[in-house]
């Protein structure tokens, strides 16, 4: 075999493409588009209710973290939550108000918890939550009681489309 054949030899071992990320496949170190930013995922929960499962991913850009909420249910549902300062205690009230806005409690129940990345801390916590949205459906509320402190988070709907994944990983 010649020096030129060496060289441009196809047995070069190719590293396998990313999979395809969904909404509900993202993973650590993956970048998101969302409303012309881009962050990277720190974070995830799995939340377990009994057999019903849904999804919290911490994202980065900069200094500023948010939330991305997915779960299946019916249908797909998406939401980007931001920490809020709200006084509220277990147990959860019906009604909540904020900005002059009231919420009123959609559901609520304890979650077994599987944390990853920054989230790894909480991995095998129990958590107390409790969703609550407006009348019109376009704002919502979220409660997770972390041991004594109860954690709120104000959020709204997004659209799968909305959102672009890039794979960090394979």
């Amino acid at each position: 075999m010649g020096l030129f054949s060496k060289i441009f030899s196809k047995n070069k071992e190719e590293k396998p493409a990313p999979k395809e990320r969904t909404v509900l496949s993202i993973q650590i170190g993956d970048i998101l588009t969302y409303d012309l930013r881009d962050y990277e995922v720190v974070g995830k929960i799995t939340y377990r209710d009994g057999n019903y499962e849904w999804y919290g991913y911490q994202l980065l850009e900069g200094h500023d973290t948010v939330w991305l909420s997915a779960e299946m249910d019916d249908e797909l549902e998406l939401g980007i939550y931001n920490k809020i300062q709200l006084a509220v205690s277990k147990p959860y009230p019906k009604e909540v108000t904020y900005e002059d806005k009231t919420y009123y409690l959609q559901e609520s129940g304890t979650a077994r918890v599987i944390g990853e990345g920054r989230s790894s801390n909480l991995h095998g916590s129990e958590i107390d939550y409790a969703d609550y949205a407006d009348t019109d459906e376009q704002n919502y509320i979220s409660l997770e009681a972390w041991e004594t402190e109860v954690e709120a988070s104000h959020g709204y709907p997004v659209e799968a489309y909305e959102i672009k994944i890039m794979a960090g990983s394979i």
